[in-house]
């Protein structure tokens, strides 16, 4: 829900109550950027480091001891 900054102000118990039972709520003020009301858990949430991507790939399964299977195909031969 969007609330005007002086609404949000005289109103604050119920969006307080409104963040906790729906979920996140906007404060506008003319010639400002929106700013969002939300849980701690939320920010929490939103605020926790990502590994990288070098990170996530080294985090995932050990593969030293993976077998795989031999191909026991060949290529066709090609006139070049």
């Amino acid at each position: 829900m969007d609330w005007k900054l002086a609404e949000a102000k005289n109103k604050f118990s119920e969006v307080y109550r409104l963040v906790e039972s729906e979920g996140p709520q906007r404060i506008t003020k003319q010639g400002h950027e929106p700013l969002m009301l939300i849980t701690e858990a939320e920010y929490k949430l939103l605020k926790r480091q990502k590994p990288t991507f070098v990170e996530f790939l080294m985090s995932g399964p050990r593969v030293d001891d993976l077998e795989l299977p031999s191909r026991n195909w060949h290529m066709r031969d090609v006139d070049l």
